[in-house]
């Protein structure tokens, strides 16, 4: 059993992403879910805002399903969930599976969290994770809740070096405007 990776209230994923050492890839998925409640599906917790989120709606396990159009290498996984706000919707034990498909999935890493508040990293590296689906499964909420929020995930893949040559890293946020040739 993992314990994830928990920053302090507020510290925001994207800063790792202005770092130059990761991007995020959510976009390049499909999203599924196992159930929500209509409006708080996942335009709502993909939606860069922490005021909303996903709610399912059924029995458990309830799952975000994650799948990409090829083999894709994930670093990691960042999930932001608020104990204060949603006191048993806030999931207490995760499962994070990978595979090809719904039927070759296996589990990587099983979380346990206790009244979380915040960004919760997940890291899918050593080995790295090189996979077309990510499932990501409530398996209990705290109180004994049956449904559950979750506000945002994002993913995140390693930034591969340039095979041209080394340049410095752009970190400012004027070089990292036109780091990319189109």
């Amino acid at each position: 059993m993992a314990t994830p990776s928990k920053t302090p209230p507020g510290a925001d994923p994207k800063q790792l992403e202005r770092t130059g050492t990761v991007r995020e890839i959510g976009s390049q998925a499909v999203w599924s879910l196992s159930s929500c409640k209509p409006g708080f599906g996942v335009d709502q917790l993909r939606d860069d805002n922490l005021e909303t989120y996903w709610q399912s709606d059924g029995s458990q396990p309830h799952l975000v399903n994650i799948q990409f159009r090829r083999r894709t290498t994930v670093k990691m996984l960042c999930i932001y969930a608020d104990y204060k706000s949603d006191e048993s919707y806030t999931p207490s034990k995760i499962s994070v599976r990978v595979g090809n498909n719904f039927h070759n999935l296996q589990e990587i890493r099983q979380l346990e969290m206790v009244e979380p508040s915040g960004w919760i990293h997940i890291s899918l590296m050593n080995p790295p994770i090189s996979t077309f689906m990510i499932q990501i499964a409530v398996l209990a909420n705290h109180q004994n809740g049956r449904d559950t929020h979750m506000r945002q995930i994002k993913v995140y893949t390693p930034v591969e070096e340039s095979s041209i040559g080394k340049f410095p890293r752009c970190t400012t946020v004027d070089f990292m405007m036109y780091r990319t040739i189109r």
